[in-house]
């Protein structure tokens, strides 16, 4: 099953790998499911049958003019659990994927979810505000869009150092790996990486959260400067009841390239 139609005709690029209890896989921004394969391939050589896709608008699925607002995207992962038929399955969101997650556990009333898994997660609000004090500055994103409208290709070669916290002693990760991070960006429209970032920024999940009924995992790094973990990881795993919170100490946001040993020992065990 390469690909799968949503309701709106927007053709999905699909993995599904494996047999066993489904475990579905959504990416971060703007990378494609693809960022998934080491720890996916983990998880299926464990027993569980593994999805991941590509979000409209990036990778190899379409790449279509509008949809890019969070109740479009968690009917997108309604239809690729449908038409999958990803009975009893546990959801796994990196980043700007956690909101899926949350607007799917409420809009669709978690169905056919058993558990769910907050990997550096925009869950549940971003923008600073006056009643969400630890959140990001409107200037900070406003600098974001004007940076990608500029020169995308040369804003991707900071943001990514930035994500997974590469400074000029620390080199979490390889230059192979943050060349590889940049192109995989480059392959999505200009429009999706804008109005995503948009939906990812100013999209307030707070109501979302009693939704989730579900065990949950929160995974977060407590050096994140994409996602500060006060307004986002802690603030989730305060207000889902009954959520397991795992920081990962001086991990930046990029923890599925930065700490994947330790990511993939933490899912195992939770799931």
């Amino acid at each position: 099953m390469p690909r799968i139609s949503t309701g709106d005709g927007t053709s999905l690029y699909v993995k599904d790998w494996g047999h066993g209890r489904p475990v579905i896989l959504i990416h971060g921004w703007p990378l494609s499911a693809d960022s998934w394969d080491d720890i996916a391939v983990a998880l299926v050589e464990k027993g569980f049958r593994v999805i991941s896709y590509d979000r409209r608008g990036f990778g190899r699925s379409d790449q279509p003019w509008e949809g890019y607002d969070y109740d479009t995207l968690a009917d997108d992962l309604a239809a690729v659990m449908g038409e999958s038929a990803a009975d009893q399955a546990a959801l796994v969101g990196f980043s700007m994927g956690g909101g899926e997650i949350a607007r799917y556990m409420s809009r669709h009333g978690g169905k056919d979810v058993s558990k769910a898994v907050l990997i550096s997660s925009v869950v549940p609000y971003m923008l600073k505000t006056p009643d969400n004090p630890s959140g990001v500055e409107q200037a900070v994103f406003d600098q974001m869009t004007a940076g990608i409208k500029e020169d995308r290709a040369k804003f991707f070669t900071t943001f990514f150092k930035d994500l997974f916290g590469v400074g000029l002693v620390s080199h979490p990760v390889s230059e192979p790996l943050l060349e590889w991070t940049r192109s995989v960006a480059m392959q999505a429209s200009l429009k999706a990486t804008l109005q995503c970032a948009n939906s990812f920024a100013t999209t307030d999940f707070r109501p979302d959260l009693a939704a989730f009924r579900v065990p949950t995992l929160v995974i977060h790094g407590t050096a994140d400067k994409t996602v500060p973990i006060d307004a986002t990881g802690r603030a989730a795993a305060k207000a889902i009841a009954g959520a397991d919170l795992i920081e990962y100490e001086g991990a930046a946001h990029g923890v599925f390239a930065s700490h994947k040993t330790q990511l993939i020992d933490d899912l195992i065990r939770f799931l």
